[in-house]
């Protein structure tokens, strides 16, 4: 039976691939739509025996972080796994497939006046997606990230293995938390099928005030807000240049919202009344074609927003996100030169490695070459491969995806 054969066989939806499947810049020869997650551990039996590298995808908002895959045979499209598999409102706990999209579950949790405290992208982003890829949104600041908020998940691995851990316990793999591997992993390790997540009540009230800010090296006032007793959910930046100005936003939540926002602009020096809804870039990357992302620990912000800065270089750097929790977009234009940017990316690094700040470049031009790696020196690499050995000893999925060569 051959590879198109076998894929059909297992009961998933197939067809040819075409150039809007494109990872990275790199198409795949087929997609694959399972339903279940024994429909994705049939399609992954099927793709093991031809030897097909493997890329999930889930609303494919975030497809073009990580670098290109080396190869790709199949796209493994999560969007059929769809359905919210078990709401306990009582328990505050909900079980979802991965293919679900995230404002549809921001809507049915609503309903029952829950949230899964994760900042809901634009877009068909899924709750699975937004796993792996380790997405995060302003709110970051108070209630995590997903891989925080997670008790249990359910994953396929590249033989067709099922695994679970956590919450809803099944199956285990011996000796490790899959929820804690899986975020963040790119599709490098296997499938997340199911996840289990961990809610909280919406919150009675929420209100945002902003305040320009002369020089975006200068966050004495953000970072007196991010540490009051105001309890902000989230403190973000917009810096459209680092040569200045930028604004501070600051959402608040909860009781006595509109009061404790309106002491916060007090400590900003904002100059207008709180807002019942944020600002229009509020949880966007800025706008650019070079994506990257800066973390470095929060009093090394000022630092950070330094590098790059008139005169010290020339390039129109914008930047946006976390003034508080110091985790930034960085972003270039689309016509900045390779070899700029590439110059730009090792400026930074260097001047933050003693910081311990790190730098990574989600996405760049497709038709770009890239002078500079995306991931920088990576202290885990070496750790990160061998977890790659055991969950994927064949390499095939999202194979380059990853620091390293295993992945």
């Amino acid at each position: 039976m051959n590879a198109a054969a076998a894929l059909a066989a297992t009961g998933a939806a197939v067809r040819d691939a075409g150039p809007d499947d494109a990872v990275a810049g790199v198409v795949p020869r087929w997609v694959a739509s399972p339903a279940s997650t024994e429909e994705v551990s049939a399609v992954l039996r099927a793709a093991a025996l031809p030897g097909l590298a493997v890329v999930p995808a889930g609303g494919a908002t975030k497809l073009g972080w990580g670098g290109p895959p080396e190869r790709c045979g199949l796209l493994l499209d999560t969007r059929r796994l769809d359905r919210v598999v078990e709401h306990v409102a009582g328990d505050l706990v909900v079980r979802v497939e991965a293919g679900l999209r995230a404002d549809t579950l921001g809507r049915v949790l609503a309903a029952s006046g829950q949230e899964l405290a994760l900042d809901v992208p634009p877009g068909p982003a899924t709750a699975g997606g937004g796993l792996a890829a380790a997405a995060a949104g302003p709110r970051r600041l108070r209630y995590g990230t997903g891989r925080d908020l997670l008790i249990g998940i359910t994953v396929v691995l590249a033989d067709g293995t099922v695994a679970r851990s956590g919450g809803k316990v099944v199956k285990n793999v011996a000796g490790y938390d899959l929820g804690k591997l899986f975020a963040g992993s790119l599709g490098t390790l296997g499938v997340i099928t199911e996840a289990t997540f961990r809610l909280h009540p919406l919150p009675a009230a929420r209100a945002w005030v902003t305040a320009t800010v002369p020089d975006p090296r200068r966050l004495a006032a953000a970072e007196a807000v991010a540490g009051s007793q105001l309890d902000p959910s989230a403190v973000e930046i917009d810096v459209p240049g680092l040569d200045g100005p930028a604004t501070v936003a600051v959402l608040i939540e909860g009781v006595a919202a509109e009061e404790r926002a309106k002491a916060a602009g007090d400590l900003l020096g904002a100059g207008t009344p709180p807002a019942v809804s944020p600002p229009p870039w509020w949880g966007l990357p800025p706008a650019g074609e070079y994506l990257m992302e800066l973390r470095v620990p929060p009093a090394a912000l000022a630092t950070a927003l330094g590098v790059g800065a008139p005169p010290a270089g020339p390039l129109p750097v914008r930047a946006r996100g976390s003034a508080a929790t110091a985790v930034l977009g960085l972003t270039l234009p689309a016509d900045t030169p390779a070899a700029a940017a590439g110059a730009f990316v090792s400026e930074v690094r260097d001047a933050l490695a003693g910081y311990g700040g790190r730098l990574v470049v989600r996405t760049t031009p497709v038709e770009t070459p890239e002078p500079f790696a995306r991931w920088g020196p990576v202290a885990a690499a070496g750790l990160m491969r061998r977890v790659k050995e055991r969950f994927d000893p064949e390499g095939r999925m999202a194979p380059g995806r990853m620091p390293g060569k295993a992945g």
